[in-house]
């Protein structure tokens, strides 16, 4: 793997983890269970980003097996983050 796209799959991964670590303050701060979806989701995401490439070097998988799977992990955590946005209970507001 060449290292410009190791570094660039390293930087997503960090940007998605602190952006799931600031959704769970939210969550702990707030005792908002949509943001606790969202931190979770997020994890999903930034663990799809990158577990491609591992799979494919250190696993063996094809790429199109990597692939496969890769893509089906950050759709769990998309689902994961809209599940937060729309198809979650309601909190009371006030």
């Amino acid at each position: 793997m060449h290292a410009e796209l190791i570094i660039a799959k390293f930087v997503t991964m960090v940007l998605g983890f602190l952006i799931a670590y600031q959704a769970y303050r939210g969550y702990r701060r707030n005792n908002s269970r949509p943001m606790l979806y969202v931190a979770i989701g997020f994890v999903f995401v930034s663990f799809g980003a990158v577990i491609e490439g591992i799979l494919f070097d250190v696993v063996g998988l094809t790429l199109s097996d990597a692939a496969t799977i890769a893509t089906a992990i950050v759709a769990i955590g998309m689902l994961t983050i809209l599940y937060a946005l729309y198809g979650g209970p309601r909190e009371m507001e006030g």
